[in-house]
């Protein structure tokens, strides 16, 4: 299968850069070449899809096999891919969906959200992955920001939208109830529909494709604007990762049982659907393979290891608290998760000691780990197998044939090998700007080059470890937590004069939300009043797990700025 994963190679190399040249010399759809894209010279993929329509139509080489599996709804691939169709000539026919339209999708996981954002993007419309994990007041800023006038919700979302939909001319259409059925006008406007062919439309690569929040390091969450070529990109660049890996004697065990029975290679997508890790690593990826994709709605470990094993789940691909939170559940439950090939990571650092573990607990699945982000599509650094459980503190080596990458100092200049400066990426799969944001993406974006504002330093043999931040972030469980939108809405309490926000460790989730607050005199609020006050400005998951009060101000340095070393040396010792 052109592209596809293969079974370990025969041919062995032991250079890196030995694998990558001949992956890209003897595999057509891996050929390369140089592309001005936006007045920047980039690597590119000669061949291949060249935008979500062509890609599209790769379900069709797959057939009846099983696609999407949730609870106990089932859709092959070419159910999918006729849903699509039918979905994105609605769109256009019965909706009004013009090119460059903004579409929002705000619901928890569910068959119909990539069949919806596949059908959007189909139509030339750009849709909006929002949080679904946002109050009303984080959607109302974001629905303002991206003007999207139609938004395909579930019913406790669409509540959320309720108290300002009207006002913004936001048009809701329910997919699931609260119960997660389906809503059966939704699936009407695919079932009054004979298979019909796309809308016709034009799109190039370099058109935009979809806006994805991210939590920056200020302020609220930004739009990533990321385009076609961006989103087919990143797959064929894992793709390519793959044949590099398997070249190099890194590749998984072959989805074969116990008894010599091959059986269908299947991922369980365990993350929101907003986040690229869900859309691209797990939906596409697994359409251009022909994998299974397990859909959970909600993460929960126990139902996880008996979806594994029902559905016989090849790769498990996750943030680290998941993966721990899988092999306890599994060794209660008496599993031995037999089905998995792979176990991958991402989001947040995995501990060592848990690299460690899924090698003695789980011997054959392969432990991997990947650093991307939205800002670049999804690609960036990883490793797998041996050269992981060598070196478990790694990110693992840059991904190939696209990225390019720096680690510069302030003054922007390359580092020696060994020293720490920000790590800076260039590919094609970067975003192409800011929603509506343009000082942050000159900020972010200089000739092409994503300065990421992650600290790392590259050793001798290209192995790449992230040391720090330097964007005043948290990263709970996965998700990016800006420090100054929690600082902000903590201010907006009369009795706060000041406060800080910063990271404190947690044993399940790496990083959780800890603060501390300078309080007016003779005030008599509690920690738990500050996270009350917080529920109507905040998502869950922002509201500070530890706030500690304080009568006097906070400590600042020479600038007069809070010195926030001595703060965290204060509270967390």
């Amino acid at each position: 299968m052109p592209g596809g994963v293969r079974p370990p190679a025969l041919m062995r190399f032991d250079c890196t850069e030995d694998a990558i040249k001949h992956v890209a010399s003897s595999e057509e759809i891996f050929a390369l070449e140089r592309r001005d894209i936006r007045g920047v010279t980039f690597t590119t993929f000669k061949n291949g899809p060249r935008t979500l329509r062509d890609y599209l139509d790769l379900c069709l080489r797959h057939g009846d096999r099983d696609f999407l599996v949730y609870e106990d709804e089932r859709y092959s691939f070419s159910e999918v891919h006729a849903a699509i169709q039918k979905l994105s000539k609605a769109l256009v026919t019965d909706f009004g969906v013009k090119p460059g339209d903004r579409v929002g999708l705000l619901m928890r996981n569910c068959p119909e959200y990539p069949m919806l954002f596949m059908a959007i993007a189909c139509a030339g419309a750009i849709p909006v992955f929002l949080n679904s994990w946002w109050t009303s007041q984080e959607l109302e800023y974001a629905f303002a920001k991206c003007e999207a006038k139609l938004a395909f919700v579930d019913e406790p979302r669409s509540a959320n939208l309720d108290p300002f939909a009207e006002a913004l001319g936001v048009r809701q259409i329910l997919v699931r109830t609260a119960s997660m059925d389906k809503v059966r006008s939704f699936w009407d406007i695919i079932d009054a529909r004979d298979k019909t062919a796309l809308p016709d439309v034009n799109i190039d690569p370099d058109d935009d494709f979809c806006v994805m929040y991210t939590s920056g390091s200020s302020g609220h969450p930004k739009g990533v604007v990321l385009t076609h070529r961006s989103a087919v990109s990143a797959i064929q660049s894992w793709l390519f990762s793959i044949q590099v890996s398997n070249l190099m004697g890194w590749a998984p065990n072959p989805p074969i049982d116990d008894s010599g029975n091959a059986y269908q290679p299947c991922t369980m997508i365990t993350t929101p659907f907003f986040h690229i890790s869900a859309t691209h690593a797990g939906f596409m990826l697994a359409l251009w393979i022909g994998m299974k994709a397990v859909i959970m709605s909600k993460w929960a470990p126990v139902r996880a290891v008996e979806l594994i094993d029902r559905e016989q789940v090849s790769r498990f691909a996750c943030v680290p608290t998941m993966s721990a939170e899988l092999i306890e559940a599994a060794a209660a439950m008496g599993s031995t998760l037999r089905s998995l090939r792979t176990i991958d990571s991402g989001g947040a650092k995995r501990p060592a000691s848990q690299v460690a573990e899924i090698a003695a607990r789980v011997p054959h699945a392969m432990p991997g780990t990947g650093f991307g982000m939205t800002e670049t599509g999804g690609p960036g650094i990883g490793m797998r197998g041996e050269p992981y459980l060598q070196n478990p503190e790694a990110a693992g080596r840059l991904q190939p044939p696209l990225m390019e990458m720096r680690i510069v100092d302030d003054e922007d200049n390359d580092v020696s090998v060994g020293e720490v400066g920000e790590l800076v990426l260039k590919s094609a799969t970067n975003l192409r700007c800011y929603l509506d944001e343009p000082q942050a993406t000159l900020e972010a974006l200089r000739d092409g080059w994503l300065y990421t504002g992650d600290l790392a330093r590259v050793d001798e043999q290209g192995v790449i470890t992230i040391v720090d931040r330097k964007k005043d972030m948290i990263i709970r469980g996965g998700e990016n937590i800006s420090c100054s939108e929690v600082s902000a809405a903590l201010q907006l309490h009369p009795d706060v004069i000041e406060g800080m926000v910063f990271s404190i460790p947690d044993d399940r989730l790496g990083e959780n939300v800890g603060a501390c607050v300078f309080l007016s005199a003779n005030c008599t609020t509690t920690e738990e009043e500050l996270r009350d006050f917080l529920v109507p400005h905040l998502a869950s998951f922002k509201i500070p797990k530890k706030i500690w009060l304080r009568d006097t101000p906070l400590p600042r340095g020479a600038t007069e700025k809070i010195d926030r070393l001595a703060v965290r040396a204060e509270y967390l010792g």
